[in-house]
């Protein structure tokens, strides 16, 4: 199933930018299809994998092998799991953001508009708020604030309104509930892309993707050893912008570093790569998915 299940992507870039040392430890955030865990154990003679992942199908996909540990939660508990695992520091950390292949392609699971389902968009069954839940209960202000942060709306206004219409006909609970309500806001030449940008805000909010990206980077500082490499793949600004600023400042949210009264700043990262690697025309022809990808190395000083 794993192949079929996500495609890596940047396999070899994320993997040379690791530095993997054949005993060390390492973490997988993002199990998923188990792409990139593979080449890590590839790599490996003595040392041990720890991989997150909340979702029960990507469980499935989990490999027999002594040296991997399986988590099924949420990388936000990145540090209590290191820590009931016994395990003070690590060498390495790979995070691979987004939403898996499997996910968009399975309708039942609600990622996508191009599929019928229902409007769910849950990494794990355990979050409470569905996106339907959402559409039909948050109020305008706030819905438009998720649109427009999230999925980078212009027109946020516009939609909220019709989505607020609707509800006076009758509840969200499918995707085609939510696409054609959508459409009616979507620019003609590209529906498909402001589609995408909607599921995606709105997926944004039920998995609270950007508040758990910023409490598990500041997490790994302390649980990196000095010269532990982190390599984070993201997929649209939002996260880049997370991920960028926390390398060169310290802080998700600051791009210009503190420094003391000498003018030196106390950055936990230097960054490996100075220009932010992209998928090459090859590897997107053969993966449209990963036209998108963005991959940050840091080594922890």
């Amino acid at each position: 199933m794993g192949e079929q299940y996500h495609i890596p992507v940047l396999l070899n870039e994320t993997i040379d930018g690791l530095a993997i040392r054949e005993n060390g430890i390492y973490v997988d955030l993002t199990f998923g299809g188990g792409g990139h865990s593979r080449e890590i154990l590839r790599k490996l003679n003595g040392g041990k994998l720890i991989v997150f992942d909340q979702d029960e199908d990507a469980y499935k996909n989990k490999p027999d092998d002594d040296r991997l540990i399986f988590v099924k939660h949420n990388f936000r508990y990145l540090t209590n799991f290191l820590r009931y695992l016994n395990i003070d520091k690590v060498d390495g950390i790979l995070g691979d953001l987004g939403v898996s292949s499997h996910h968009f392609d399975v309708p039942e699971r609600g990622f996508s508009f191009r599929y019928e389902g229902a409007l769910d968009m849950r990494m794990s069954n355990g979050i409470k708020k569905d996106a339907a839940y959402i559409l039909n209960h948050y109020d305008e202000n706030d819905l438009k604030q998720i649109f427009y942060n999230y999925g980078e709306i212009k027109n946020a206004g516009r939609l909220v309104k019709e989505i607020t219409a609707h509800r006076h006909s009758g509840f969200f609970e499918t995707t085609n509930d939510l696409k054609a309500v959508a459409e009616k806001t979507a620019p003609k030449k590209d529906q498909a892309k402001y589609l995408a940008k909607v599921f995606q805000a709105l997926r944004i909010e039920v998995n609270q993707e950007m508040a758990v990206l910023e409490e598990t980077l500041q997490q790994c500082p302390p649980v990196l050893k000095p010269g532990g490499r982190l390599a984070v793949i993201s997929y649209h600004s939002l996260e880049d912008r997370l991920v960028k600023n926390f390398i060169k400042t310290g802080d998700c949210r600051k791009s210009q570093a503190e420094t003391d009264l000498f003018g030196h700043a106390n950055i936990p990262f230097k960054a490996v790569n100075r220009k932010v690697i992209v998928p090459s025309k090859n590897e997107i022809e053969r993966n449209s998915r990963a036209r998108s990808a963005k991959l940050r190395i840091a080594e922890r000083v």
